[in-house]
């Protein structure tokens, strides 16, 4: 602890290999790209109520600079918000004190993941003020709209290098590279870090779904990788891999993409469903029902992800026997899916439920959750799915399943967790009104987006007034109603950094266990001393279980079920 406390301020805050250190720097740099890519979305959303109209701090936003604002929103939303935040962050933060050690496996590793995700942000950030702009060939970065061969003729090497898109490209593959280094870690450390006596059905839940997370993304990201080299060499040495002129196909890279880019959303999905798995059984006073089921359907649900990426293809040209395939893997993945939510909800049955503002987020993910998932059965259906492809419905289903994942969840876990690493409650009602506020703008914008879509409004047109069946009533209010939410809804999330600012000098002082939690990061002391947590643990050196003291419910471990 001497040595620890002796540590300069860049070394025990900047170059640090701290597994708690490194998890709030990444929680901090994607909350940042989060807002960054709200102002992206208040661009776009401005435009299409106010078509091309002057947008206050952003101006015209027409043609590609409309364009690059979707595509950009989107790849921070994704790469740079939400798997920062929930498996970086709050995988760092959770999985060593939840195990019981003092850090990861590889604390070199672990700030080397870090600083290569830094340089994919500051590269990211760079490709908006290069030669061309940001990248505008939409989020999943599909050719010929991501190539520009003829670029690479008429520029050369170097200036096709230094380019939006190609920057962004090159981010994109730097942020997987990070994410892949932070997942060996998580997955090393689980398996030989466990206190004594920690069994694997044993382990807290959210950390069985962190590592499910962690493995899906190690299985899947190469083949993107190895697409995202391909496809960057297209742009800057003017190869032909997605050139059908030259031999090459561009829905080869469709798969490459989409074999990744579906697990992704389980990536992100199984650690903010476990973060809720420790929050509900806390707050309903009952040990979470049916453990070993949901660590089971949780397997095959991440098994699952990795064999129906090709349902985001129906439209791209391929069998429709193949078709037919992944629509069967679609609706089946949604089986263990629901015996995780049926076991929430068997969990809260009967349960002395307290609505704190950590349960009221975990309660808002699961119902808004539940509808992105109700709406993408319909879209896992091919002869649905032509027809609705690309359209507003896939809007709305998409950010039905992914806000609550990315927002409610991490959110929720960030008000139980906060007293843990503070010291100190959040305000609870800054925090409920932040949460009604955001649960009703986020509902108000999305679902009348469903309706757009049947109407046949196509995503990715930032002027609809070519179109005169569709600048009419109710479409056009529904545009402005929608835009006017989303702006509430981007507001609503500075009550979130008021309140840890706020709280973080002025909030409740917690206890040692304020919440009557039965995880093992809850037997140390809040904040500990010198950072150590693992150094506190009674439990460390001694055999493992799961008890507190003078416990005043029915709350009761889970090895005991």
């Amino acid at each position: 602890m001497t040595a620890h406390a002796e540590q300069g301020f860049f070394r025990k805050y900047v170059f640090s290999t701290d597994h708690k250190v490194i998890g709030k720097q990444y929680l901090i740099t994607g909350i940042i790209m989060g807002f960054v890519a709200g102002l992206l979305a208040y661009g776009f959303r401005m435009q299409l109520a106010f078509p091309s109209q002057d947008i206050p701090l952003i101006g015209k936003l027409v043609g590609q600079k409309y364009n690059a604002f979707v595509t950009m929103h989107g790849m921070i939303m994704f790469f740079w918000f939400a798997m920062p935040v929930l498996l970086a962050g709050v995988g760092n933060l959770l999985i060593p004190l939840m195990l019981g050690t003092d850090d990861m496996v590889f604390p070199k590793l672990n700030m080397l993941s870090y600083w290569i995700f830094l340089l994919s942000t500051i590269i990211l950030i760079a490709s908006f003020f290069v030669p061309g702009g940001a990248f505008a060939g939409g989020w999943t970065l599909y050719p010929p709209l991501s190539t520009d061969g003829y670029n690479a003729q008429s520029l050369g090497f170097v200036k096709n290098f230094f380019t939006g898109g190609s920057l962004l490209i090159l981010a994109t593959a730097l942020e997987f590279v990070s994410m892949l280094l932070g997942g060996i870690n998580f997955i090393t450390t689980t398996i030989n870090r466990r206190t004594k006596g920690m069994k694997f059905m044993d382990m807290p839940i959210v950390i069985w779904f962190i590592n499910i997370a962690s493995a899906d993304f190690m299985f899947s990201v190469g083949p993107l990788i190895a697409g995202a080299v391909l496809l960057l060499l297209d742009r800057i040495a003017g190869t032909g891999f997605y050139d059908p002129a030259r031999g090459g196909d561009p829905v080869l890279f469709q798969h490459l993409f989409w074999f990744f880019g579906h697990p992704e959303v389980y990536v992100v999905l199984l650690p903010s469903i476990g973060m809720v798995a420790e929050i509900i059984p806390v707050f309903s006073r009952k040990p979470l029902f049916a453990y070993k089921i949901i660590v089971y359907s949780a397997l095959i649900s991440g098994f699952i992800a990795l064999i129906v990426w090709a349902h985001h293809q129906f439209v791209a040209g391929i069998d429709p026997r193949m078709a037919a395939a992944f629509s069967i893997t679609t609706i089946i993945i949604s089986i263990p899916l629901s015996v995780i939510i049926f076991a929430f909800i068997a969990t809260l049955y009967g349960g002395s439920i307290q609505f704190t503002t950590a349960m009221l987020w975990a309660l808002g993910m699961l119902s808004t959750f539940l509808v992105g998932g109700v709406t993408g059965i319909y879209l896992g259906s091919s002869a649905i799915d032509i027809y609705a492809h690309d359209t507003y419905f896939v809007v709305a289903h998409f950010h039905y399943t992914m806000a609550p994942i990315a927002i409610f969840g991490a959110i929720a876990g960030f008000y139980f967790w906060f007293p843990k690493f503070t010291g100190r409650f959040m305000n609870e009602t800054i925090g409920k009104i932040h949460f009604w506020i955001t649960m009703i703008s986020f509902n108000a914008l999305f679902f009348p987006l469903f309706f757009l879509g049947i109407g046949g409004y196509h995503r990715r047109i930032y002027d609809f007034s070519s179109f005169p069946s569709l600048m009419k009533e109710p479409f056009l209010s529904i545009q402005k109603y929608a835009t006017i939410f989303a702006i509430i809804f981007i507001l609503a999330q500075f009550l979130l950094i008021f309140n840890i600012v706020y709280s973080y000098f002025k909030g409740k002082k917690a206890t040692k266990n304020p919440w009557l939690a039965n995880t093992l990061e809850w037997q140390a002391e809040s904040p500990p001393p010198h950072g150590n947590f693992a150094a506190e643990l009674e439990v460390f050196h001694g055999p493992y279980e799961y008890s507190l003291p003078d416990r005043q419910d029915d709350y009761l471990p889970q090895s005991t079920k």
